[in-house]
Order: structure tokens, then sequence, then C-alpha cells
């Protein structure tokens, strides 16, 4: 696996053990100079321990990590082009906001005018200039996170490491933050590696997404593919409020963009094979469907079968109101639940009876097979 000239970091295989504990097995994926890429994934997952690998902070058990071209696997952190955010603020408490930034160029002996310099820029691209005299006792959370992302873009690193960054903030000034990171990481233009659980925080600063789970590569994509077009069935079950239907392939078109049928037990419905493509299914292998909340609807009784809507029948349970949405709730025959989400109109309908024989349906693109 070589390097392209505009890949800022390239894994290759890597693995890290703790004894007979796999954190990390065999991950490989490469990042464009410039991009804001997001490690996404479940807490104790491996997003961390990966971070760490890139950082230099702890060394990979197998495998490469190659910062622009360069293997970096015997260069400790403070050789490597790399600095760190890390989820904790940790500032220098008797140290003031402009002390608290200058701190890593001071260690580099750079003179003083650049010093100061450079930490007016990045206090002003943080939006803390005026902030210099402030302790970090006097600062809120969001402010503290600002000195800290100072702190580490002042040294003028190629690759920036966050890890959880803004897991300790509410969840108002996580968005406003999640905004503020995208420019500032725009602003300056260099690779921002971002390791988080929370979903929406990736999707809104994200340009590209590693799924990590269980120390494995799950998939790769942007924000817009894991969310509309997941692969495997641990993303569709992480990203967004999928529904997952469980059954047996019944039968395979021959016919190129033909359909996939699968028998749920209770009812036959059909997936596109453009849908399904690269999944290698036969007869009677188990499979999943997943289809996004949002593109669900309870079918009007009557409705017609055109082959371009699959439906399916349903025990309508309760409306849950969550301000912008609202979820209708249904059991299937199988007895898992399945919600219907819309946008929330003032003069709605009055949803069914807790109990009503419904029938939900779905267009049939809207369907993802998956057979893990």
């Amino acid at each position: 696996m070589s390097a392209q000239p505009d890949t800022a970091v390239e894994v290759d295989g890597l693995s890290k053990n703790y004894g007979p504990v796999a954190a990390l097995s065999s991950v490989s994926f490469s990042i464009e100079s410039g991009q804001y890429f997001v490690l996404l994934g479940p807490s104790g997952g491996g997003k961390t321990t990966l971070l760490r690998l890139i950082g230099g902070f702890i060394r990979p058990s197998r495998g490469r990590v190659l910062l622009h071209g360069r293997d970096v696997g015997d260069e400790p952190p403070n050789r490597r082009p790399t600095s760190m955010v890390f989820q904790s603020y940790a500032l220098f408490p008797h140290m003031s906001v402009e002390r608290n930034v200058a701190y890593g160029l001071k260690l580099r002996k750079m003179a003083a005018p650049e010093i100061g310099r450079r930490v007016a820029r990045m206090l002003e691209l943080v939006g803390l200039a005026g902030y210099e005299a402030r302790m970090p006792h006097e600062l809120s959370g969001g402010q503290q996170q600002r000195v800290q992302l100072a702190r580490s873009l002042v040294l003028e690193s190629d690759i920036l490491l966050l890890d959880e960054p803004l897991a300790s903030l509410d969840a108002k000034l996580r968005k406003d933050m999640c905004l503020e990171l995208k420019h500032i990481q725009e602003k300056v233009g260099i690779t921002f590696i971002h390791v988080t659980h929370n979903q929406e925080e990736a999707m809104t600063i994200a340009d590209r997404i590693a799924i990590i789970a269980d120390g494995r590569l799950v998939e790769e994509g942007t924000a817009r593919d894991v969310y509309e077009r997941p692969r495997r069935r641990f993303t569709a079950e992480f990203i967004g409020d999928n529904n997952l239907l469980h059954g047996t392939v019944s039968a395979i078109a021959a016919e190129p963009g033909g359909r996939v049928k699968v028998d749920l037990g209770y009812a036959e419905v059909a997936v596109d094979a453009t849908v399904a493509e690269g999944t290698d299914v036969a007869a009677g292998d188990a499979v999943s469907l997943s289809v996004r909340s949002e593109l669900v609807e309870l079918v009007a009784p009557g409705g017609a079968e055109d082959g371009a809507r699959q439906t399916v029948p349903a025990t309508y349970l309760e409306e849950v109101y969550l301000g912008l949405t609202t979820s209708h709730l249904v059991r299937l025959p199988d007895g898992s639940e399945v919600a219907v989400r819309r946008i929330s109109e003032g003069g709605d309908a009055a949803p069914p009876a807790p109990g009503q024989e419904v029938r939900i349906g779905w267009k049939t693109p809207s369907a993802r097979l998956h057979v893990e």
C-alpha cells in the first residue's frame, strides 16, 4: 500500500493488543490532506486507541502509520507532525490564557516577539481575543476548550488529533462548538482527526466518517453515505433512527436490476437489487432489512399494492411527541417494534387507537439489505 502525494495519514493493517485483549484489529484507511475526518463509534470500540497510535502515544502490535508518506513507527509524539486536543481541558490552572497558549512555543525556545504574534493570532481565530489575562477558573467550559484548541493550533502542526473534545459540554454548547470547529478547520486548512461517540456531532463536522467498533473498521464514507446508504447492519443500527426487520431470502431475481425477495415470516417484501449491490446472498440466507424511520409511513386502509411500495401488517402502540418530530410506534407480528417518524404539524389527524390493526409501508428503494 503506497501513499499518494495528497495523503496526510495512512493507516495500514494497524493492530494493538493488550495481552490477550485485541483493542484494535487490522485497521486500514487513508485520510486526504485538509479533511475533517471523524472516528465514530461506541465507547470502548477502539477509537481513542487508534488516535493515540496515530499520535505516537502508544506503539502498535502490528501494522504501520504513515504521515505524509513517511513511516513514523519509531518516532515519538514530539517528532510527528501532529498535536493533540484531549477530552479534559488539561490547562495549567496557575497560568493565564496567554501563557497556556504560549507554553508549547516556549518549550521550542521560540523568540518572544514571534510567540506573541502567534498567540494573538490564535486567540483571535478561536474567538478569545481580549481574554489573554484571564485564568482558567474564570472561563466557561466552552472557553476552556477553545484555549486548549488554540494551544494545539499555535504549534502549526499539519495534523490535529481531537479526542472527544466536546464530551464535557452541554448539548447546546456542543452544537455551537461543532460549527466553530468546522469553521476553524476550514480557515487553517489542516487535517483534523476527531474522535466521538456522538453521531450528530460527527454528521455536523465530518468530511468523511469511519465507523469503529469492537476494534475494527466497520465502514467508511461521507456523512450522507453512512446515514442514507449504510452497507453494514451495525452502521444502520448505530447511525440515525433505523428500523430493522429480520427474515430469510426467498428468491433472487436473475435479471439485472431485479429484486431480492425476503420472507419476514408474516409478509414477503422486496429489496431492489441495486440496493443490495455487492451483497452476496443466496436463497435461504438469514438477512436483515433497514429502513429509516422517516421513510416509513402508516398506510391508509385499502391502499393499493403496486410494487413500488412494500407494506406489512402491524399493531399500533402509541404516539410520542418529540417537538420537531412525532414518532408513531407499532408492533410487528414477530413482536419487534418499528418507529414511524414525521415532522410535527399543527392540526395533525388523530392517530390510530392503541391496539388497532394497521399497516406500515415504505418505497421499495428505501430499504437496505444486510447479511451480517
